[in-house]
């Protein structure tokens, strides 16, 4: 539910009135709540600081598995997103880092810098289903990452194998399509962001459907400017979207975002 894009009797939006959190589950509010505390101990810094920060934009997409009209499944590869190269450019510049564009984004590169990362930015493509489904059937923890395929890797993070990783961020942006679906369960939903919560996230930023590139990465930016100026979280995901909303009034251009744990 894209609570921020609520409106009451005179038409105003949630997001503008409130600052919104959202807790899927009990279980996920705690899981967050300590995973702040274990980071605040460890690192006693600013989540904005450049070191250890990971910024990922359009890398080499791989292939996946895709319906055709008669009914059968081909493989065919993600579409090119050059607006998630130049937001990951932008924040890269903000944050005084180089980000891994294209070829550089490997997976295997990837999964090697992530442990030791304090804020994690991946804007590229997000899955909710990902394999031949003839030969994977139903998929235990749904959701996927596309980074670049190499020799060892298939160029899907999956949430199975973030599940298996201990993870230091404190923040972690997934500016892709459809990153905070998953499979609805009796304790929220299950998927990238519970996976990334379980592995030592505190604060996870998702999407709920597909986003559109131009204004999502003028969102993501001032939402750095943001915490830069120093709000929390969620005051700076709040200040992103109404920014976002004055320049791209329809919702679907701001409201597709949402902050999953903790706000600090």
């Amino acid at each position: 539910m894209p609570f921020a894009a609520l409106q009451d009797a005179e038409g105003t939006y949630l997001i503008e009135k409130h600052t919104i959190l959202t807790a899927p589950s009990i279980q996920v509010y705690g899981l967050a709540n300590e995973a702040a505390s274990a980071t605040a101990g460890a690192n006693g810094r600013s989540p904005f600081s450049a070191d250890n920060a990971l910024v990922v934009g359009n890398p080499t997409m791989p292939t996946v598995w895709s319906p055709t009209a008669s009914g059968d499944f081909a493989e065919t590869q993600l579409t090119d997103l050059p607006g998630a190269k130049a937001e990951a450019e932008a924040i890269g510049g903000f944050l005084n880092i180089t980000p891994l564009i294209g070829p550089q984004a490997t997976e295997a590169r990837v999964k090697q810098l992530l442990p030791s990362a304090r804020l994690i930015h991946l804007a590229t493509h997000g899955l909710l289903d990902y394999g031949d489904p003839r030969a994977y059937g139903r998929l235990d923890v749904p959701g996927a990452i596309a980074l670049t395929p190499d020799s060892t890797e298939d160029g899907l993070l999956t949430s199975a194998e973030i599940l298996e990783m201990d993870l230091q961020a404190e923040l972690a942006v997934l500016s892709a399509c459809d990153t905070g679906r998953g499979r609805i369960t009796g304790d929220g939903v299950v998927g990238l962001s519970r996976a990334l919560i379980t592995a030592g996230v505190p604060s996870v930023v998702v999407s709920l459907w597909a986003v559109p590139d131009a204004p999502t990465a003028e969102l993501m930016t001032e939402f750095y400017r943001q915490l830069d100026q120093g709000q929390d979280k969620a005051q700076a995901l709040r200040q992103a979207m109404l920014t976002t909303l004055e320049q791209h009034p329809n919702p679907r251009n701001w409201a597709a975002f949402t902050l999953i744990g903790a706000a600090e």
